[in-house]
Formats: structure tokens, sequence, C-alpha cells
């Protein structure tokens, strides 16, 4: 017998000693302040939530294939639509797009680290706890009387319908804390953007010969720090309402919903081009690599990024064309959306001039840069017709618009965060993805994102509301909803593809060695993955390529610029 104890002692001690190395990697990745592993962690928390967002836009679509299908009933129609528009923006566009300028701006930029690690580390817990504390809420949010579960108020929870009376119970209340946190832990990583790529640059890196990614990430961080206060503001306010009777958005007592709308797309509309504007950045570093062209324009598109920062926040209430303000506020806002599509159509026709003329290799990173100038021209041109206020006026609150901010949301942002990720995937892990399983992923995403929303804007033109958990028979919807939601399925099977892809990458994938695409940019040019200190030596640069100066000294940039 006690032979038979100690033989279990010393097992035990064998599978303790097997799990500590386990759990002292995942204690290194916890406490980390490595840019690069938050950045990953960020990436990786977002693809997380990008999953969970997109079982539930599965099962929007599934309830509304066909008329009275009753697969979920409305309350938790409504529960699906808010969580799934929420992860959307706040859990999945922001928290990617900033886990790749965390892990590629000091890299650009030859700095060793961001300028403040620790204020890093703090900003990436701040929002993975914001983004579990709104997912709490279907188990927490039940309130007084049972009353509530997750939020049903939508992802833009208008007043007055977030106040007490109509909101009972706290689900609205984690909607609240959650946008806060996550909110507070954006600014805290838009400060130590800016803050490295203006002090701890690489000697002979000017401004003038930053890449465009690095001088993006700037305006997106700027971005967030103008748009994000107001949101916080405006989420205080609710608070107030609803614990401490205030009456900001309560008419009946001399408040104003409206306000509440003023204050959210103060915010709402600049969030659009801090989502997009990082895609804009994806497509100005990979283009060149694939066209073996520099950029077309490089001083025009940084010019451009900054015009559109700056006009983006004149046009807000394009969103409220439809609540009655006056026809001068209505032009205003009219003109001032037309103007943000200038520089816009400008970086357009830089891409399109970086891609003529050059030597194309279409492998998938450029497959789905293609598909994204495509889809965003035409985001951009229902973009304009929507800021026609009489014809907005006819389209608001249909299907139209659904289609609309999901081809900006999809088919730009999404379908760049995809290109990224086959791009930068073998820097960060040493391993390349399989190029055939991306092309399946590439074109079963793009088939099934096409079924499903361009079939939206003929919907939305038929007039069919967005928001409704069901339609009725026999008014010509029945065809476009099912299209839509078989564009939906062969989405998720896309989705899939990538995630086999990765698993296996990631487990047995080709090595990538250092600079697998033969790119310019100084990430390139140490190991795959890089080490903690990111470069043994500061590098030196001379021009906006430095690896073709260091390949090919015959030839060097830096005479010509």
């Amino acid at each position: 017998m006690a032979g038979s104890i100690d033989h279990e002692i010393a097992l035990g001690a064998v599978d303790e000693r097997q799990s500590l190395p386990i759990l002292g990697h995942i204690h290194e990745w916890v406490v980390t302040v490595d840019h690069k592993r938050l950045g990953i962690m960020y990436i990786a928390g977002g693809l997380f939530f990008f999953l969970v967002a997109g079982l539930q836009a599965a099962t929007i679509r599934l309830q509304l294939a066909v008329p009275d299908a009753g697969i979920v009933p409305p309350q938790v129609f409504n529960r699906l639509l808010t969580m799934h528009g929420t992860a959307m923006v706040f859990l999945v566009g922001m928290p990617i797009l900033t886990g790749f300028f965390n892990y590629l701006v000091p890299l650009m930029i030859g700095a060793r680290d961001l300028a403040f690690p620790r204020l890093n580390a703090f900003g990436f817990w701040l929002w993975f706890f914001g983004a579990l504390l709104l997912y709490f809420s279907y188990i927490g949010g039940d309130g007084l009387y049972g009353a509530g579960s997750a939020p049903d108020v939508g992802w833009f929870a208008y007043a007055p319908l977030t106040e007490l009376p109509f909101s009972r119970g706290n689900s609205t209340d984690y909607w609240i804390l959650s946008i806060l946190l996550t909110s507070v832990g954006s600014t805290a990583t838009a400060i130590n953007i800016i803050a490295t790529a203006f002090c701890l640059r690489c000697e002979g890196m000017t401004l003038n010969k930053m890449p465009v990614l690095v001088w993006l990430a700037i305006v997106v961080a700027f971005m967030m720090l103008v748009a994000l206060p107001p949101l916080s503001a405006a989420q205080a306010m609710l608070l107030l309402d609803r614990f401490l009777g205030a009456h900001f958005f309560d008419t009946q007592a001399g408040g104003s919903a409206i306000l509440w709308q003023h204050f959210f797309w103060i915010f709402g509309h600049p969030e659009v081009y801090i989502l997009v504007i990082p895609a804009f950045a994806f497509a100005s570093e990979i283009i060149p690599v694939f066209s073996r062209k520099v950029i077309f324009g490089y001083s025009v598109m940084v010019a451009a990024s900054c015009a559109i920062a700056f006009i983006s926040l004149s046009v807000w209430a394009h969103h409220m064309f439809a609540v009655g303000m006056t026809p001068a506020g209505n032009s205003f806002f009219a003109a001032s959306t037309m103007l943000v599509g200038v520089p816009t159509g400008i970086k357009i026709f830089n891409w399109l001039g970086t891609i003529w003329g050059g030597k194309l290799r279409f492998k998938v990173p450029m497959l789905f840069n293609l598909a994204f100038l495509f889809q965003f021209l035409v985001a951009g041109l229902t973009g304009i017709m929507l800021a026609v206020a009489p014809f907005d006026w006819q389209l608001t609150d249909t299907y139209f618009v659904v289609a609309h901010f999901h081809y900006v949301l999809i088919g730009a942002i999404v379908f760049m965060i995809f290109a990224a990720i086959y791009y930068w995937f073998p820097k960060a892990t040493g391993r390349m993805l399989s190029e055939t399983l991306g092309k399946w992923h590439f074109w079963l995403f793009l088939i099934g994102f096409h079924l499903t929303f361009d079939t939206m804007h003929f919907a939305g033109l038929r007039g069919m509301p967005r928001r409704i958990y069901t339609y009725q028979p026999g008014r010509g919807l029945e065809t476009l909803n099912l299209i839509e939601s078989i564009g939906a399925l062969v989405q998720g099977i896309a989705v899939l593809v990538f995630v086999i892809n990765v698993l296996c990458s990631l487990r047995a994938g080709k090595a990538a060695g250092n600079d697998p695409w033969d790119a310019w940019t100084l990430e390139w040019s140490t190991t795959s993955p890089p080490p903690e200190y990111n470069f043994a030596e500061p590098p030196v640069v001379r021009s906006r390529r430095p690896l073709w100066d260091l390949k090919h000294p015959e030839d060097p940039d830096w005479k010509y610029e």
C-alpha cells in the first residue's frame, strides 16, 4: 500500500513538473509588457469575438431566411442584434487594428518597444475585462425582478430607450460600463502610439521617411483622442440618468433624446474612419510589395489621410437627417459628407497608380487587397447617395443602409484584416499560412459577402426596415432574404477554412524565413518572430525603403528622395 501511495505521489509530482512550463508560459503572456505579445493578444482577442459575433449574425440571418421563421423570439433577436453590433465595433474592429499598430509601429520605426510599455499593458487589460463585462451581462444583467439579460437597445443605444422606465434591470448598465472601459483602454493606446512615433524613431527616419502605416497610425490615434471622449461623456450622463435621477436624455423632464444622438454620432462617424484608415494603412504597405513598385504619391497619400480625419469630424449628423434638423443643418452635413469623398477618392487613385504597370504577384494578401479596392469604391458611392438628404429620407432605417455600412465594415475593413493577417503572420510566427487554403478562404468569403450584401441593397430599395425580427410574406422579400442568409452561411464556411489554416500553419506550416515577401520596411529586417528587443543594434535608414537600399546598394532609393 505504501509503495502504491509513493508511486501516486511520484506521478503527481511529475504531472506538476510537466504543467509548470505551461503555467509559466501563460504567466509570461499575462504579465508581459512586450508590444509584440500585447499586439498578438489584441488580435487574438478580437478574432475570438469575431467568431462569437459571427455566430450571432448567423442566428440573425437564420431567423430572417424565411418569413415568420420562429428561430428566436423578438426579445432574443434584439439582444443578438445589440451584442453583434457592439462586439463588431468595440470588440473586433478596434482591438484587431490596435493590435496591428501595437505590433508593427515600433518595428517599422526601428524602436525597441512603445514609449510606455506598462501603459500599453494597462490599456489591453482594460479592453479585455471590458469585453468580458459586456458578455457577462447574459448572466448578470437580470437585475431587479428578473428583468433584462443581455442588452437589447441596439449598439447605438438611442435614448429614451435606455432610460430606466424602458430598460429595466442592469443589462444596459453592463453595456455602458463595458464601452467605458474599452474606450479608456483605446485612449491609452492612442497616447502611446503618438508618443512612440514622434519620439522613438531610429536614426535617419525623418517624418518624411516614415512608412505610410506609421503615418496613418498617428492619424488614427489623434482621431481616437478626439472622438472617444464625447462617447465616454454620454455614457457617464446616461449612468447619472439611470442611477441618480438626472434627466439629460429624459424628454419628459426637460432633457433631450436628440442630445444622445449628437454625442453618440460625434463619436460614431469618426469611428468609421478610425476603423477604415488602418485598412488604408495595410493596403498602402501590401500593394507596393506585390506590385513591385514604390507607393504612388506618398506625400499625397499622407495628406489625404489627414484631410479625411479632419473632415470626418464634421459629418456626424448625416446619421440624423430624419430627426427634424433645419434645412441649413441638413445641407451643411450633406455637403461635408460629399466633401470627405474627395480625399478618399484620391487614395483609391494612388493605389491604382501603384498597381498600374507593376509586376503583380497574386498571392492571398494581394487578392484581398484587390477585392477591397472594388468593394470600398462601391461603399463610397452608396455613401454619397445617402449623403443626399431627400434620398436618405426615403431609405433611412432600411436594409440599404445596412448594406452600405457592411460594405465598409466587412467589404473594406474585414477583408483588409485578413490581408494583413496573411501578410504579417509569417513575421509574428515564423511560419507561412497555406496559399491553397488561403485562396479557398478568399473566394468563399468573397462569394458569400456579395451574395449577402449586394442583395441587401435591393431589399432596402423595396422598403425592408432594418432591426426587425421578421417580415410579412408576399412583399417580394422572401427570395432576397433567403439569398442573404445563404451568403452568410458561405461566409461562415470561409471563416472556418481560415481558422483551420491558422491552426494547421501554427502546428506545421512552412518555415517563413525573415523576409518571405521580399519586402522593404524595417520589420522584415529582423528575425521571424522578432526577439523581445526587436533589433540587436538600432537600425539606420536613409530612405523610405531601407531594405531596398540594403538589397540593392547599386541603386538605392536615397539617391532619388
